[in-house]
């Protein structure tokens, strides 16, 4: 049976309607009816005729990109070659229907709401992130990175010798006006948790023989933010959303780059260093 549920992540509401199994990770987040910045609706049907733009590929999984000739946006999902569903989206990204193939439905959800979340909240000073967040004392600290260079071992390194330390997200956090929310989409670590923190630091990991730490600046530390942000830049009021947050963060925010090994020595290093 379809119901429609309201959901709230770093204060903007979004509804889905469609069947309720699926969505246990969304549950911190279920919040009361009212406006939302977008609305999804789940379903099945046939494939959208649509004309490939770009692609993006990591780790099994694969999401085209397209047009269709009413100028929606289309997002394919696949899995393992397999196609989960296709999100069809309004010009403004604030409606969005998605169809399913019965075939790794959950997967296809969860990569409908984060494209859609994303999108419409780009211009609303809003950046959901591919990165690794703890806390400690009080504040959030963000480790970023290419997939494979060590965001969750960092942040497990931390937790292990960090006392004091929890983690907020493992892979999809969200950050807006400087500060940093956990959201109901992580990577192999599941955490979902409705939390926020005062951005503390944020720091670019890349492994290495041995364990330095460097602040960024300018220019340097506006491109470490660039790549780790989710986002479909090629409509102008999602790049220039994303720019301001991302030139804001820059400004604001301190960012370093950690040289590692994935031991107690970078952690402590990282921690020591940032935390001054």
């Amino acid at each position: 049976m379809k119901e429609t549920r309201y959901y709230k992540v770093a204060g903007h509401r979004f509804c889905v309607t469609g069947e309720a199994e699926g969505f246990a990770n969304y549950e911190p987040f279920l919040c009361e009816e009212g406006e939302t910045v977008f609305a999804l609706s789940i379903g099945d049907g046939e494939a959208p005729e649509y004309v490939e733009e770009i692609r993006q590929e990591d780790e099994g999984q694969e999401i085209i990109c397209g047009k269709t000739a009413a100028d929606e946006a289309v997002f394919e999902f696949h899995w393992w070659n397999d196609t989960a569903g296709w999100l069809i989206c309004s010009a403004d990204y604030h409606k969005g229907r998605l169809i399913t193939t019965g075939r790794h439905v959950k997967m296809a959800i969860d990569n409908a709401l984060m494209v859609l979340y994303a999108l419409a909240t780009a211009d609303r000073q809003t950046a959901l992130f591919h990165a690794a967040v703890v806390s400690y004392e009080g504040k959030g600290y963000m480790f970023l990175g290419p997939s494979g260079t060590g965001k969750s071992t960092h942040a497990s390194l931390w937790l292990r010798y960090i006392a004091g330390t929890a983690l907020v997200n493992d892979d999809n956090p969200v950050v807006r006006d400087g500060v940093v929310y956990g959201s109901p989409w992580s990577g192999k670590t599941p955490c979902y948790r409705n939390v926020h923190y005062p951005l503390g630091g944020i720091v670019v990991l890349s492994q290495a023989p041995y364990n330095r730490i460097q602040r960024l600046s300018g220019l340097h530390a506006y491109a470490a933010l660039v790549a780790s942000i989710s986002g479909k830049r090629w409509d102008a009021r999602i790049a220039d959303g994303l720019h301001q947050t991302e030139n804001a963060l820059a400004s604001t925010v301190p960012v370093w780059h950690l040289e590692c090994l994935p031991d107690e020595e970078a952690a402590r290093v990282c921690q020591l260093t940032i935390k001054r």
